[in-house]
């Protein structure tokens, strides 16, 4: 073919196993920071949303956060903007775990006089001011350079890995897609194509075995 006309390849995503995240979560703990890592490991939010969350998000009753902006830092202050699409101002419901995070996080906030009622910014800094996005990529890096032995990835990647490992683990992709707020779900099964041969071939055997169940 003429390589003119070679469509540009994109870089498959990469993405961490379960022992991967579970090993870099270990090592993040200390990380005063640690609740925004756990966080976005936890519901695959992007980078800006979680640093645009407000008290005000939070509905401790039904541990559901709700999104609907994403900040940027534009010459040390933080920007607001709507989430990127419809699809993208979402609700995403927290486990047990992650609410004990956040919990624990807000309480040190309480406890060294930090900004934490509904309106101030979930993750602030020891200053009081909202974090800047790009420091949540740098502590992720840090973390990342005294884990040798850990795949590297980029932050986004967290996003990946989250998607990656509820497919394979068998939630549906939809479930996966909306939960991500992917304008659709062919965007979803694009992001992670790389897992699905592994996932046919599982398939097949399934069902050769639910046949199986009830052949005489």
């Amino acid at each position: 073919t003429n390589a003119r006309h070679k469509r540009p390849t994109r870089k498959v995503p990469r993405s961490w196993t379960a022992e991967e995240l579970a090993t870099f979560l270990a090592a993040a703990r200390p990380q005063r920071l640690y609740p925004v890592l756990h966080l976005t490991s936890c519901t695959g939010m992007r980078r800006g949303e979680v640093a645009g969350l407000k008290w005000s998000d939070l509905d401790r009753a039904n541990q559901r956060l709700s999104i609907s902006r994403t900040i940027q830092s534009l010459a040390g202050q933080p920007v607001e903007f709507p989430v990127k699409t419809r699809t993208s101002r979402r609700c995403i419901d927290l486990d047990n775990q992650t609410m004990d995070v956040l919990g624990r996080w807000r309480r040190r906030l309480t406890r060294d006089g930090l900004p934490h009622d509904a309106d101030d910014w979930m993750f602030v800094n020891p200053a009081g001011r909202f974090v800047n996005p790009e420091s949540i990529s740098q502590l992720f890096h840090r973390i990342l350079r005294g884990l040798p032995d850990l795949t590297r990835i980029r932050f986004h990647d967290l996003r990946h890995t989250h998607a990656s490992l509820l497919i394979m683990d068998g939630v549906p992709v939809k479930v996966v897609s909306e939960c991500l707020g992917h304008a659709n779900v062919a965007f979803t099964v694009h992001t992670c194509q790389h897992l699905l041969p592994g996932m046919s071939a599982a398939a097949a055997r399934q069902f050769a075995a639910l046949l199986g169940a009830h052949t005489r």
